[in-house]
């Protein structure tokens, strides 16, 4: 085993990973459909309406939550777009999505976040490929387009690269201990993120775990990363990652398993290189990481009051969190992980047997055809 395999530490920046490409010059192509993991009411669909419309894309909603599928079509048609849209609480139980031993091993330790993402972006996925799309994006519904049309340059890319990610120039995407870590003095950079990802066909192939950074999971092949671009912007809508500890609680599995590959990664190492002595190495270091970060928080002269200790409950609570995870849940969750891998592509090949193509026959071969709003 390598020194930098032995002696790991949370990395700050995977920028490296990404290939950055300027949306002018990229090459132009359009987007077959827009899929949007829906959980507020229809006037959160504003800027999905909007690029749905620019580009000329069918909009996929899968609601749940706040958001209902009747009225997100009905205002998607006083905005002039193709919509389709389900309800996904209606189809969580019809085993559209096979079960995953992931999911099973997490349950077992009572590890599993309850959301439905990981969830909703598969089923995008499934309705996808049967559908015979070959761009997509996901795009969820608190990002701002400030420019459509670099939807146009993402789709253009994907002839050379498996997924690309718009740059977000909003709230960073990160979870609740990096956002500590930089609002209390640190360097802390971001990825690209499921929140506007565009995917091409290949990257059907992939799914989301139901885990935190589903979407990091999701970019992953055998070995390393597929080949993952970023061109043009978007923006998250500020919210406040502190309010609870739930969130860096459900978080922090999720987090260190995606830190601890992404790190490998960086190192030009590979999945495989995830040994338990790996883990056991970074379980440490990202403890560390969150006690640096308490400490921070302890002496920034700006942060004080009910703020200061927000943050430092949801940092404890993540800390206390990761106590729970060992070096073999580490080894057996990615085992698990790539088992799912190979249930994933049996269930599409499966599924793809029986599809003769189109958005509605899509549909109908996953059995939701009646569930399904729109036209």
């Amino acid at each position: 085993m390598t020194a930098t395999v032995a002696a790991p530490a949370q990395h700050t920046t995977h920028q490296r990973l990404l290939h950055r490409v300027a949306a002018q010059d990229a090459p132009q192509a359009e987007l077959d459909a827009i899929v949007v993991p829906n959980g507020r009411p229809a006037p959160y669909l504003k800027d999905a309406f909007r690029a749905a419309r620019e580009v000329d894309a069918t909009l996929l909603l899968l609601c749940s939550k706040n958001a209902r599928a009747s009225d997100a079509v009905l205002a998607a048609k006083r905005e002039g777009v193709r919509v389709r849209a389900i309800d996904t609480d209606e189809v969580a139980h019809l085993d559209v999505v096979p079960r995953f031993a992931t999911s099973r091993l997490l349950a077992v330790k009572r590890l599993l976040r309850r959301a439905d993402t990981s969830f909703k972006r598969n089923l995008g996925v499934l309705v996808a490929e049967l559908a015979g799309w070959q761009r997509v994006l996901f795009l969820d519904d608190d990002i701002h387009l400030s420019r459509p049309a670099d939807l146009r340059a993402a789709a253009g890319l994907l002839d050379e690269y498996a997924a690309v990610g718009l740059s977000n120039t909003g709230m960073p995407d990160n979870s609740v201990v990096c956002h500590a870590y930089r609002d209390s003095g640190g360097r802390q950079d971001t990825f690209v993120g499921g929140g506007a990802l565009a995917v091409g066909r290949g990257t059907f192939r992939s799914f989301f775990p139901d885990i935190y950074n589903e979407d990091w999971f999701f970019l992953l092949g055998d070995r390393k990363l597929r080949a993952t671009a970023i061109t043009g912007t978007a923006y998250q809508s500020d919210y406040d990652p502190y309010r609870d500890t739930v969130r860096a609680r459900s978080e922090e599995l999720g987090d260190t398993l995606a830190e601890g590959i992404y790190g490998l990664l960086d190192n030009s190492l590979a999945i495989a290189d995830a040994t338990a002595g790996y883990w056991a190495e970074f379980l440490e270091s990202r403890r560390e990481f969150i006690r640096t970060a308490v400490r921070q928080v302890q002496s920034a002269p700006h942060l004080t009051g009910a703020h200061e200790s927000r943050m430092i409950a949801a940092l404890k609570a993540a800390l206390g969190r990761n106590h729970l995870i060992t070096p073999d849940l580490c080894v057996r969750y990615l085992r698990a992980w790539q088992r799912d891998r190979e249930t994933w592509e049996t269930h599409l090949t499966a599924l793809r047997n029986h599809a003769t193509g189109g958005t509605d026959d899509a549909f109908r071969t996953l059995g939701i055809a009646e569930l399904v709003h729109g036209s």
